[in-house]
């Protein structure tokens, strides 16, 4: 049996972990065993791996209601990974195999999005999430805790794990009142040879500790979430002590050993490779988070000199990691001799339609919502180039966002105050057609579940705001060439950690290097005041230190809202009627070298 969360935490977790059983062939050894002259006991099993899903079942774009393609033209959904699944379990052996994830799972999509709030499972005799549905019909053993698992509360999260038939795991994310696992830190799955003696196979859930930031509303005084590599050592040797054969590690963290959430929080978001270099008995880690893919990494543990094999599998169901152990009996035990790994990929093959065929009402369900009509358009907007320039496109999510501040200030004491308004471009396919503008249009336009605030700022703290986000493009001298596919992403920085700033006017000479970038920074025509106040309407990730942006967590809040604001702009579309993005758009920033505009 599984280990259950109950079960765990009423007894010790030596007590508490369960084994499933599984079975097994061994694989043919042509190898002697030394000094008795007999063939020595193998076993070869294989280990599945997805990540960050993030609610993709069908290879379909719900914010363009079309089958998804990019430039690779890769394919996404666990309908993809189903087929890839029963592929390798026909090679391998159905009991040759283990299933994993490494978590962000129920958040990305509006398939997923509209079962956690427009028809959510935890209504009285609500739904099964498709998530839930497909991933227990591809038959997971286990998946860890993702920091988006986080995003519709506790409650969603707990009605989901009710809902898989394997375990959530997480052993970094601990109660707070009592700092015990708030949800199954491991399980041990037997994998059953022809030998005799079984293979324990642990598998430890490691989740991400900016969760405590990122989704600070939703887990503050609830659950709080120790580093990794703090629980990895704490855990491991109690696995092998246990009988553990094996060990992988399911971590929803990538390798890099960075952080964007700066020293708000003692530990680090992207510590994968850590954990493999610093705790010794671990095989294998499954990664998770950065959103990488990374078919084959070894990582050599200090203390025992031993390579640990880590590997990423694609986002969104792109990618399928194959793990692969070959084991060899050596003085009474199971030892690994060998493990690699490397990624299938899912456009190599056709949708199962096993899980399509369980899901279709689902999807068609979710189709039709997204394509209702909330109002009209009077010109075409797109963010095909908003990560360089000032799109009207974006400038229709500040003004939305600015008006609902100055709205909820209103006749209060900072009612006076100018609103600016901060903005990202999450995706660059996004548009609003002309003519009739649908919910998939805002949803494209707003993927993320973010909701509003407004924080007390100077103008000093404002320039310091623009300058830490323009480090998001490359240092480009004025007499070199443009290129826009290399201008941007400086130093890995993703576009949702670029912020445009409205209500106020400033160039960023890309010339000049970080720090240094922003020149002629005004207010109403004028230089701005750097003792001024001003209101900045910003999304909650922002607020709560997500990209590790200066200034904002620890400002004043003047006021916080509980709706999403992707909802905001479909209200205040559905408002106006029309909307008309000459009465918005204004060019606020634009970027230069040495004065002269780029573009």
């Amino acid at each position: 049996m599984p280990l259950n969360r109950r079960t765990f935490l009423g007894t010790s977790a030596a007590a508490g972990a369960g084994v499933a059983m599984a079975g097994g062939v061994a694989v043919p050894a042509e190898a002697q065993d030394r000094g008795h002259g007999r063939p020595p006991k193998r076993y070869s099993f294989t280990v599945m791996g997805t990540t960050d899903l993030h609610g993709n079942v069908f290879n379909w774009d719900y914010f363009t209601d079309k089958e998804f393609d990019d430039k690779a033209h890769n394919d996404v959904g666990l309908a993809k990974i189903s087929t890839l699944v029963d592929q390798v379990r026909a090679e391998k052996g159905r009991h040759n195999t283990l299933m994993i994830d490494a978590g962000d799972t129920i958040q990305g999509t509006q398939l997923s999005y509209y079962y956690a709030k427009i028809d959510p499972i935890t209504a009285q005799r609500g739904p099964v999430h498709p998530m839930a549905q497909a991933m227990n019909a591809i038959g997971y053993d286990a998946a860890a805790l993702g920091n988006h698992e986080f995003n519709y509360g506790i409650p969603v999260l707990r009605k989901f794990e009710e809902q898989c038939e394997f375990p959530l795991l997480g052993a970094n994310a601990l109660d707070a009142k009592t700092l015990r696992p708030a949800f199954a830190p491991y399980v041990i799955k037997r994998m059953r040879t022809p030998h005799g003696p079984d293979v324990n196979v642990a598998i430890l859930g490691l989740t991400n500790p900016g969760i405590a930031i990122w989704d600070k509303a939703n887990v503050s005084g609830k659950m709080v979430f120790p580093g990794l590599e703090e629980q990895a050592a704490k855990f491991v040797p109690r696995l092998r002590s246990m009988g553990a054969d094996v060990v992988i590690v399911s971590a929803h963290s990538g390798t890099s050993g960075t952080s964007s959430y700066g020293d708000q929080v003692p530990y680090v978001e992207n510590a994968a490779a850590l954990v493999a270099e610093q705790v010794p008995g671990i095989d294998a880690i499954l990664v998770g988070h950065a959103h990488l893919e990374i078919p084959e990494y070894f990582v050599e543990n200090k203390e025992t000199g031993k390579k640990v094999v880590l590997s990423e599998p694609l986002k969104w169901g792109q990618r399928l990691t194959l793990f692969d152990f070959d084991l060899v009996w050596e003085k009474g035990r199971w030892v690994v001799e060998r493990a690699g790994s490397k990624v299938l990929n899912s456009n190599t093959v056709a949708e199962d339609p096993k899980i399509t065929g369980l899901l279709a009402d689902e999807h068609k369900k979710v189709v039709a919502y997204v394509n209702q009509v909330i109002g009209t358009s009077t010109m075409a907007m797109t963010t095909a180039e908003a990560a360089w320039k000032d799109e009207p496109i974006i400038d229709l999510i500040n003004v939305v966002q600015a008006e609902t501040v100055k709205a909820a200030l209103a006749g209060g004491e900072y009612a006076s105050l100018p609103v600016l308004s901060q903005a990202s471009c999450f995706s660059r396919t996004a548009q609003i057609p002309a003519g009739d503008v649908t919910i998939k249009d805002a949803a494209g336009l707003y993927p993320f579940e973010n909701t509003l605030e407004a924080r007390l700022l100077t103008g000093a703290q404002i320039k310091d705001y623009l300058e830490f986000s323009a480090r998001y493009y490359v240092q480009t001298a004025a007499d070199v060439p443009v290129d826009t596919a290399k201008l941007t992403n400086a130093d890995n920085t993703p576009d949702y950690n670029y912020d445009a700033v409205s209500g106020l006017t400033y160039d960023i000479d890309i010339a000049k290097p970080n720090g240094s970038r922003i020149v002629n920074l005004s207010f109403e025509g004028k230089a701005i005041d750097p003792a001024a106040q001003f209101v900045l309407a910003v999304n909650n990730y922002r607020a709560s230190g997500g990209g590790n942006f200066p200034h904002v967590p620890g400002a004043k809040q003047l006021w916080a809202n509980s709706e999403e604001i992707r909802n905001t702009i479909i209200a205040w579309v559905q408002a106006k009627g029309s909307v008309d993005g000459s009465q918005f758009a204004s060019v606020d920033w634009r970027l230069t070298r040495d004065g002269k505009p780029v573009f």
